[in-house]
């Protein structure tokens, strides 16, 4: 699409050659792709070369210091952040172009639609998951949260239709494995903040989100992977508590 505003993509990586090939197909609508990669040794960074991306090199900060940097890198004030094993959907990309053309806000958001055990779940948590990508960086930020980061706006947020298509870890193992890492991280950076462990919660919080995105909102819609989907998501609720209660008591 021709005299709308250059775009950066932009992403950080680590050890993700697998899923990261169709992540940069998507992305060649965009007048550069930016990666920041924090140590890959698994092929990542030959196949962005090939891609001829803009690599840096730069060692872990957290999620949010780390995409804030990434985003330094970029030669263009917008910027589309996405992660290594997401792909940019051909309607979210005309969305995206179109909105380009001539932006009515500095920041867009659109939904995420993820893919857990072989299916794109449409209900409970794992749909829309409106996610923010889109935004001019002279306008906004990535949080200092090196888990569970958020772009910090002081303005109106646009929508934009199309999805991003997520693509969860390829088996139980390894999707369980990474939710351990981000409750643990989550559970650290709360007790360092001076939060109270929260024992209703570590009771209370599981069963609310189970009524909330498997009953209330259709996650039973989603079959079988909906269902595990979210009772992984109740025992993450689970472990960060326990892991506070257990950090609280070192």
């Amino acid at each position: 699409m021709t005299d709308r505003l250059p775009l950066s993509a932009v992403l950080i990586t680590l050890n993700c050659v697998n899923s990261l090939r169709a992540t940069l197909e998507s992305l060649r609508f965009c007048e550069e792709i930016i990666a920041v990669d924090s140590g890959s040794t698994d092929g990542t960074l030959e196949l962005l070369q090939a891609f001829g991306a803009k690599v840096t090199v730069e060692t872990w900060r957290g999620f949010g210091p780390q995409k804030q940097f990434a985003i330094e890198q970029a030669s263009y004030d917008w910027v589309l952040c996405v992660d290594s094993d997401e792909i940019v959907s051909p309607e979210l990309r005309a969305s995206i172009e179109t909105a380009l053309l001539k932006p009515a806000f500095q920041y867009y958001e659109f939904p995420r639609r993820n893919r857990f055990l072989g299916r794109y779940l449409r209900h409970g948590e794992g749909y829309p998951d409106l996610s923010l990508r889109l935004f001019d960086r002279r306008q906004a930020r990535w949080s200092e949260d090196i888990v569970h980061e958020r772009v910090i706006t002081l303005g109106v947020v646009g929508r934009l239709s199309g999805d991003l298509l997520h693509h969860s870890e390829d088996t139980i193992e390894t999707y369980l494995s990474k939710q351990n890492r981000y409750t643990t991280l989550a559970a650290r950076t709360l007790i360092e903040e001076g939060a109270q462990v929260p024992f209703g919660k570590l009771l209370f919080s599981p069963l609310f989100r189970f009524i909330k995105f498997y009953l209330l909102r259709g996650g039973w819609l989603d079959g079988l992977p909906g269902l595990i989907h979210i009772l992984i998501g109740c025992f993450n609720s689970f472990a960060k508590y326990a892991k506070m209660i257990e950090l609280s008591r070192r």
